[in-house]
């Protein structure tokens, strides 16, 4: 997620819980929709696409974090 802000990442995840907990989550759900997408897990079509919805939400909250982040270190 978000890889052209790697170093802005790993500060944020050490500086900020709620931002480490955002990154978690979003990356677990990752990792869900891709068992799903390779029919490792099973999910019906409106379970799935309110797990990517979801994951989108926090990826957009995380990549405000970033910018905040991104404005008060300048």
């Amino acid at each position: 997620m978000l890889h052209e802000y790697r170093e802005e990442i790993t500060a944020l995840k050490t500086q900020n819980a709620h931002f480490a907990k955002i990154f978690e989550k979003h990356n677990a759900l990752d990792d869900k929709i891709n068992a799903v997408d390779t029919g490792k897990e099973h999910l019906n079509d409106m379970e799935l696409e309110t797990l990517k919805k979801e994951k989108l939400k926090l990826k957009d909250q995380a990549y405000a974090m970033i910018m905040e982040y991104k404005k008060r270190e300048k």
